[in-house]
């Protein structure tokens, strides 16, 4: 991508960021938004975010891609890799390439690596000694991310810290912990609603997610409310795929 392209795409990508911060955003739209942004504008070939959950332990809220999804589980999963060790240090991990690194994540490694990864890079989305989660990038090449990427991503994940923070700030605690409860059970409906479709007209996952978006989107209707409609028969695939959806 041109310099003047990926400029132009990072700046509208932060005006896209500021347009959902309505009353009742939608965090796992904020956060998909800023993971394909990611992919789009830096040179990484996928992201995925995790957020604290009241309980005090990560949760995969939003990703690029399946394998990402995955990955990332079985990170949560084993207790290691570059997303936790960015979450508990509050530092940046960058740079990791994975054929390197089998000591320092002996579990996560060769998942990431059978996932088609060569190097991994996780970013805190911290705002004030306040960690609220983490952003993962992951390439399928080997070698560094370059600076200006790296300071770019930090920049999407603190828009993203910053987003939720001041909706926290706007509630009370009660109403907050009621916010990211709502954003994590969100995920679960969305990824059964993702079944759903998968089940019905034999789509991939990837795809079944993007019709989802695209129904929400289209119809102004939170992305949460779209996958409850299609778990609970209200909303019918049908009208959410088209007659010759992608990947058919």
């Amino acid at each position: 991508m041109r310099t003047s392209s990926r400029e132009a795409l990072l700046a509208r990508t932060f005006v896209d960021l500021v347009d959902t911060l309505v009353d009742d955003f939608d965090v796992v739209e904020l956060l998909t938004l800023v993971a394909d942004r990611c992919v789009e504008v830096l040179d990484v070939s996928a992201a995925g975010l995790m957020l604290v959950a009241p309980e005090g332990d990560l949760r995969v809220v939003a990703f690029s891609s399946e394998a990402v999804r995955v990955v990332e589980l079985f990170e949560l999963q084993a207790e290691e890799g570059p997303c936790l060790d960015a979450y508990r240090t509050g530092s940046a991990i960058v740079n990791q390439n994975l054929t390197k690194v089998q000591d320092r994540w002996p579990s996560f490694t060769p998942v990431a690596l059978d996932a088609g990864f060569k190097s991994v890079h996780a970013l805190p989305m911290r705002l004030r000694g306040v960690i609220i989660g983490a952003l993962n990038l992951f390439r399928v090449e080997e070698g560094d991310m370059e600076e200006l990427d790296v300071v770019a991503a930090q920049a999407l994940a603190d828009v993203a810290t910053i987003a939720i923070l001041h909706h926290r700030a706007a509630s009370e605690a009660q109403n907050v912990n009621e916010q990211l409860t709502l954003a994590l059970n969100s995920r679960i409906v969305i990824e059964q609603a993702k079944g759903v479709l998968s089940d019905r007209v034999g789509l991939d996952m990837d795809h079944a997610f993007a019709r989802l978006r695209k129904y929400a989107r289209d119809h102004n209707l939170r992305l949460f409310d779209v996958a409850h409609g299609v778990v609970n028969g209200t909303l019918k695939v049908e009208a959410v795929i088209p007659a010759s959806p992608p990947g058919s």
